[in-house]
């Protein structure tokens, strides 16, 4: 089964959901792994013109929002969801994962939308955190997010020893991702567990793509195992 799959950092979807929309109709990915999903209106804006069906943090009126979603594409639909939040985050801009179960015909994957923190001892902590919850998950896991760090730095190479990283398995040319108006570093991920095969993965770097945030957004085509 093929699967294509978007990475991006919207950046509060400050660029405007249709913006974002066009970027989404250009690639028509199955699945989406989205950062800074900004307020919940304007994901719904961007699910509803796109077609698709969303996984998030639910509200809360007691705590802020961890703004990680995991969007798919009929016929994929998303069967279960659980937002892991990381210890020790700020409160002000709690991070964590989104992990959802997302399945079709047979098919079941794990997809994790996941935003690291700014401070490089929280970051490789949450992907601890992060590499902890996913432990034992039955079937293929696929995870992506903004990392804000490089693949040399702690928790990029953490997670980097426990599944593959999909751009080294099938990059087109350097990957930078951030920042888009001239990206210098490779800061947005997609990682892969055992039997989930990389076809092509590449970072696109026109016009629209530069304008709907500061993060490039990684596409990617996945091969999945035929289920057992």
């Amino acid at each position: 089964m093929r699967l294509r799959v978007l990475v991006h950092n919207v950046r509060g979807l400050r660029g405007g959901p249709g913006a974002v929309g066009r970027v989404v109709d250009r690639f028509a990915p199955d699945l989406l792994l989205l950062n800074e999903t900004g307020a919940r209106r304007r994901l719904r804006e961007l699910t509803r013109g796109a077609g698709l069906e969303v996984a998030s943090d639910p509200p809360s009126p007691s705590r802020r929002r961890v703004r990680n979603a995991v969007l798919v594409r009929p016929p994929w639909r998303i069967v279960r969801r659980r937002m892991l939040r990381f210890e020790g985050s700020t409160r002000w801009y709690p991070r964590g994962a989104l992990i959802a179960s997302v399945g079709r015909s047979g098919y079941r994957l794990w997809a994790v939308s996941v935003h690291l923190g700014l401070r490089p001892e929280e970051r490789r902590r949450h992907a601890e955190q992060l590499s902890d919850a996913l432990r034992g998950l039955d079937g293929p896991v696929v995870i992506g997010g903004d990392l804000n760090e490089t693949s040399d730095r702690p928790a990029a190479a953490f997670l980097s020893e426990r599944f593959w990283d999909a751009w080294l398995l099938g990059g087109d040319a350097a990957g930078e991702t951030y920042p888009s108006e001239d990206p210098t570093a490779r800061i947005d991920y997609l990682f892969v567990s055992e039997g989930v095969r990389v076809e092509r993965v590449l970072v696109p770097a026109d016009g629209e793509a530069r304008q709907v945030s500061d993060h490039l957004p990684v596409v990617a085509e996945l091969q999945l195992p035929e289920p057992g």
